[in-house]
């Protein structure tokens, strides 16, 4: 219910999400991290890594919008505004200049994954991906001569579109292997174990 919350009050879209339904007892941030693709992913991997959990390239393009909003560390940036060939060179000086070349050195330094209205849930992140202002390796693949490209135009200009298949898909990814019998618990305060 936070993220729909969060989303809400920056200007997002609402979706209804089931109650009484049972939450991990425990977390990990390994076992988090374990299910998120790598900010260097090619759209092959983000697509197979989505459709691993029954998730579709649309779903997978939708759900990459939260990237609207956020920001992202130097380390998982800094080979993308150094190295790649497919990024808008003046976009890549302004975020060398919070990114230094060296690894090691700013890593957690950080820049918005949105250029423009990173404070704000929109489609802007789809038309920073038109422009060739994507922040990660992998967000650029939804707009890089692939796949999928199609879908990302579509939500450039359709914000609309994007939030309706936002909403369906974060529906979906909720409903991925939910938590049955005595596994985990039904929370009475959602935001901490009982």
């Amino acid at each position: 219910m936070m993220m729909t919350y969060v989303h809400v009050q920056l200007g997002g879209p609402s979706w209804g999400v089931p109650l009484g339904r049972r939450d991990a007892r425990t977390t990990t941030q390994a076992a988090a991290n374990s299910n998120l693709p790598s900010p260097s992913s090619s759209a092959a991997t983000l697509i197979s890594a989505f459709a691993s959990k029954g998730l579709d390239s649309r779903d997978m393009v939708a759900l990459s919008g939260a990237h609207t909003i956020g920001a992202a560390r130097c380390a998982s940036f800094r080979s993308r505004v150094y190295n790649d060939s497919n990024i808008n060179a003046g976009f890549a000086t302004r975020r060398r200049q919070v990114c230094p070349a060296q690894g090691g050195v700013g890593d957690g330094n950080l820049a918005p994954l949105d250029a423009f209205s990173s404070v704000r849930f929109d489609n802007g992140y789809f038309r920073n991906l038109l422009s060739r202002f994507g922040l990660l390796h992998s967000d650029q693949e939804l707009f890089n001569g692939g796949p999928v490209d199609s879908i990302a135009q579509q939500y450039a200009g359709n914000g609309g579109a994007f939030s309706a298949d936002f909403v369906t898909a974060m529906i979906k990814m909720g409903n991925i292997s939910p938590l049955t019998g005595s596994n985990g618990e039904i929370r009475n305060n959602c935001r901490k174990p009982n």
